[in-house]
């Protein structure tokens, strides 16, 4: 196979080079006279294939080879299929492109593309190995990168399927998806509170429910006969649903501990519970932290369950972030009653277990822990969790060097909780935070936001 590895077209006047490195075109090997069938792309799209002069003088890119045979280029299901592969490469590379692992995909990235088509369609798509690593901020966990190949495959999945999953999801489930996230999920409970309390003047109770090891404790049988059912029911898909149903059976049963690189000591894992890892978890059961996919079946396996809690178990006033869920009530025994039943449901219907040491009953005056926040009648405050994994980054930051003061993640990292924290009750919180920094970065007017901006000799603070 004979592959140039310029990108770009040469003027068949001038002779000069155009476009080099940005676009290029993958030529068939069957031309009709001075013309053949062209596949092109640019650095964010791609377009099927149409009959252009040759004399142009395009890079030669023969795709007949690559993909073993033109006629896939002229079903058209196939060359959607091909776009929708590009389109989750560039939306797999969003915020991760200066990783290691995205930058050496991105070389020769069309050629490659190519073959995880041809893998695709052919179903001979296999998992790679994932790095597997445990963080310790801002919870202790277990986590299995994916190779950045199936990470395009993970977002293929989530872009085919996701909208029809999410026509049928409650609105207060907040965990990945588009316009929800954290901070919806605090407003939300906040509502519930107020409006279950009248506006603070009446009685009324929260629950707070864990469920232990949930991603560790997914049944992958349960969850995929849900996906199955779900998808089959469609009178129509964008989509060759055969093929998509391949790639998530794939996704499903692929035990990531088999075939991992463990990064990081074994000590690393000292003290982790074994609910939380899944080189632990039991036959069939387990995903890994970390995944798109994982997120989207963690709301898809207890999409049923949300529905049972608002039509059959009466609690309107109900939402979940992931596994942490709140329920509002006015009836003390109400909610005492409602812990046995989802305990029974989560248990028999999914396999589930609740968790037994984070069941919070109380009083909604006494203030609620949720999502990062403190919620009490008229104000939120950050929680200590919060405020602690905080000032560990102050204290990191203390002990770096002037050049990695200055350096642009950390200081993202600082920003991110400043921009979390504007949004709550913590003005004086954050004034006092932001004169840490105060001779390294400009700050912005109300402690919103530090920056890498040019300090003067006399810089001031603008409040």
């Amino acid at each position: 196979m004979l592959i140039i590895a310029l990108a770009g077209n040469r003027n068949y006047n001038s002779a000069s080079i155009n476009n080099q490195g940005s676009n290029g075109n993958y030529w068939s090997s069957s031309p009709n006279g001075i013309n053949a069938y062209k596949l092109y792309f640019n650095s964010t799209n791609v377009y099927p294939t149409n009959s252009n002069n040759r004399a142009n003088g395009f890079s030669l890119r023969c795709f007949k080879d690559l993909l073993e045979n033109i006629e896939i280029m002229e079903n058209s299901s196939k060359q959607q299929l091909l776009l929708d592969i590009f389109q989750a490469y560039f939306d797999a590379r969003v915020n991760k492109r200066q990783t290691a692992n995205a930058l050496a995909f991105e070389a020769g990235y069309e050629k490659k593309l190519f073959k995880l088509f041809e893998d695709i369609i052919y179903r001979r798509y296999k998992i790679g190995p994932s790095i597997c690593f445990v963080v310790e901020k801002p919870v202790r966990r277990e986590i299995f990168a994916a190779d950045f190949r199936d990470r395009i495959v993970h977002h293929l999945i989530f872009n085919y399927i996701n909208p029809i999953f999410e026509k049928n999801f409650i609105y207060d489930s907040y965990s990945c998806r588009l316009g929800k996230g954290t901070s919806l999920g605090i407003k939300r409970v906040a509502h519930f509170i107020r409006s279950e309390s009248e506006n603070y003047q009446k009685d009324c109770w929260v629950l707070k429910l864990d469920i232990k090891g949930y991603f560790m404790s997914m049944d992958r049988n349960i969850l995929y006969k849900k996906i199955l059912e779900k998808l089959k029911a469609q009178k129509r898909t964008n989509f060759d649903l055969d093929l998509i149903l391949y790639l998530i059976h794939e996704v499903i049963f692929n035990d990531p501990t088999k075939n991992c690189q463990i990064k990081g000591p074994r000590e690393n894992w000292a003290g982790l519970a074994r609910s939380k890892s899944l080189f632990f978890a039991a036959k069939d059961k387990g995903f890994p932290i970390g995944n798109l996919t994982s997120q989207l079946f963690g709301n898809i396996y207890l999409d049923e369950f949300d529905h049972v809690i608002r039509e059959k178990f009466g609690i309107a006033k109900y939402g979940r972030y992931v596994d942490d869920m709140v329920f509002v009530h006015s009836n003390q025994a109400t909610l005492r009653l409602l812990v046995t039943k989802v305990k029974a449901y989560l248990l028999n219907d999914l396999g589930l277990t609740l968790h037994p040491n984070k069941i919070y009953l109380q009083y909604y005056k006494k203030g609620l822990n949720f999502l990062g926040v403190h919620i009490k009648p008229y104000r939120i405050y950050i929680n200590h969790k919060t405020k602690s994994n905080l000032y560990y980054r102050i204290e990191e930051w203390s002990r770096l060097s002037l050049s990695e003061k200055r350096d642009k993640k950390f200081l993202a990292a600082l920003n991110s909780y400043l921009g979390i924290m504007q949004h709550y009750n913590t003005w004086s919180l954050r004034k006092k935070i932001v004169f840490n920094f105060a001779d390294f970065y400009q700050i912005s007017q109300e402690f919103k936001k530090l920056s890498l901006a040019k300090l003067s000799v006399n810089n001031t603070i603008n409040v």
